[in-house]
């Protein structure tokens, strides 16, 4: 869930997406892809790519139809695969480094499956995307710009700052990388509230219940980039998190990035530079599919929910973008919606903020008639009955937090994983930053054969879970510890225990008891 020290030239690394049932008469092959990366490959290269990719996905097939290939592991690339629809397959190729492994197979397809479900937040399913439009002109119009969009996202904050999350880096496709292994792309981050908080929290939720009607409205609320509340589906709260931590929270607003912090050194990507390769990925693409099958960056009629300094927060609380355009007949921007995947509807997103408070309320598109006048008509309910609550609501939370390093428990460093809930907990990057490359290496390999015990029991399909327990020592001295029980994962460097496995254990145990209520306990 990071970036690598070490750039990556974008030959190295090949994206794509492709569709199985496209493409598959003499003479039709390039309608199969979707999405590629470098847009500026020959056709040649692509097809070579996504025939063998294709070749992979079948061949795998024959010895398990039901789970395809995940990876694939070459002498001189690694394949990573997704299946992110049925028959739309994400791959992408790294070349690997012949110094050091310096990413986990788990972590890149994690961020295959991140952007399919952004884009599927924003834009509904591919597959829906092509029926719309057999040729697919429609979908790469929303694939192109969404993917480069996303890759370029996250710019670094301040010259002050050597921690971020780039993608793209001027012309450098960057990787999550080793240093990144206490992080967990995919979950949330809640905050730790008091029992007083708490109530106040679900009687703003009950106010805001109560004026919905018959209507099934949904909220989010974050306090600072940490979870507070939600009433959303676990894969909905993920997708909107994702997005608010990115764009919506104060500090994304002030600082016009994404406010969370993985691990990077290096020069900051120059804003000409991410700019140039997104027009230049676009205009090749427009050159490769024809004018009607790309997006060009400047075309308005699709929304690129993901370009920065695009929000901003309006005299009311409200935040506000012009992204999605203005309501048919007028100068008014249009309010922003988004796909839930759990009940597939659409609905509008109306987000307020106060101080640290940053609110969201979903309201289905399909219960109000009137359009933006009915969604102006919620948000002065809103401002009626429940801003008052909000403002009581952030001060509990204010007096109760304990700052950036509120979730530092000295002397270690640490990541807690709880994956029934898709919730994590892990130290401060700050506090992060101050283990040595080594520790993080043997960290990375932990982790990865952790991976690889899990895919091996989810193949099992014993329908029962298996404890594991792995403790080794780094050639810097450092414990590196790894403890799964009962869906809950827990991984630890301690750099400054005892020579001892048994000092190391009784670390772990004492964490576990005071931080975990003894959910890694050995008793």
């Amino acid at each position: 869930m990071g970036l690598s020290t070490a750039t990556t030239a974008t030959e190295a690394i090949q994206f794509c997406i492709f569709d199985l049932r496209r493409g598959q008469q003499e003479g039709q092959e390039l309608d199969k892809i979707l999405f590629f990366f470098p847009a500026d490959l020959p056709f040649s290269t692509q097809l070579s790519v996504i025939g063998l990719s294709e070749g992979l996905i079948t061949f795998t097939r024959i010895f398990s139809p039901e789970a395809a290939c995940e990876v694939i592991e070459a002498e001189r690339h690694s394949h990573v695969f997704y299946e992110a629809e049925p028959d739309i397959w994400m791959v992408m190729v790294v070349e690997k480094n012949e110094s050091e492994a310096i990413w986990r197979i788990d972590a890149l397809r994690k961020v295959l499956k991140e952007v399919h479900s952004l884009f599927l937040m924003f834009h509904g399913p591919i597959r829906a995307l092509l029926e719309k439009e057999p040729a697919g002109a429609l979908i790469r119009s929303h694939l192109y710009p969404f993917i480069m969009d996303y890759l370029s996202a996250f710019q670094k904050r301040s010259p002050l700052d050597n921690c971020c999350w780039d993608f793209l880096i001027g012309k450098k496709l960057l990787l999550p990388s080793f240093r990144d292994c206490l992080k967990e792309r995919g979950t949330v981050q809640m905050l730790t509230v008091s029992r007083e908080a708490a109530i106040e929290v679900q009687s703003l939720v009950r106010v805001l219940e109560s004026f919905a009607g018959n209507t099934q409205f949904y909220s989010l609320i974050l306090f600072q980039d940490l979870l507070v509340s939600t009433t959303l589906s676990p894969v909905d709260t993920i997708n909107l998190f994702t997005y608010a931590v990115l764009r919506l929270t104060p500090r994304a607003l002030s600082s016009g990035v994404s406010s969370w912090s993985y691990l990077r050194k290096g020069s900051t990507a120059s804003p000409v530079d991410t700019g140039s390769m997104l027009a230049h990925s676009a205009s090749v693409s427009e050159q490769n599919f024809g004018s009607r099958d790309t997006a060009p960056v400047g075309n308005n009629n699709v929304a690129r929910p993901l370009q920065q300094d695009r929000w901003s927060k309006g005299k009311d609380g409200f935040l506000v973008t012009d992204i999605w355009g203005a309501e048919a007949g007028s100068s008014t921007s249009a309010t922003p919606t988004i796909w839930l995947q759990q009940t597939e509807e659409r609905m509008y997103l109306c987000a307020y903020q106060y101080r640290s408070l940053t609110f969201i309320l979903l309201v289905p598109v399909a219960s109000i008639l009137n359009g933006e006048q009915g969604v102006s008509v919620v948000k002065q309910q809103i401002l009626e009955n429940a801003s008052l609550k909000m403002l009581k609501v952030e001060e509990k939370l204010s007096k109760g937090w304990g700052g950036e390093n509120a979730y530092h428990v000295s002397g270690y460093r640490y990541l807690l994983v709880d994956g029934d809930r898709d919730v994590s907990r892990a130290s401060p990057p700050g506090k992060v930053t101050t283990l040595t490359k080594e520790s993080l290496l043997s960290l990375s390999m932990v982790r990865e054969e952790v991976d690889l015990e899990k895919g091996r029991m989810e193949q099992d399909n014993a329908g029962r879970e298996k404890d594991l327990e792995i403790s080794i020592r780094a050639k810097n001295n450092a414990w590196v510890i790894a403890r799964i029980t009962k869906g809950k994962e827990l991984y630890m460097v301690l750099e400054k225990a005892n020579e001892t496995v048994l000092y190391a254990s009784d670390a772990v145990e004492k964490f576990s008891n005071r931080y975990c209520n003894g959910a890694f306990s050995l008793d």
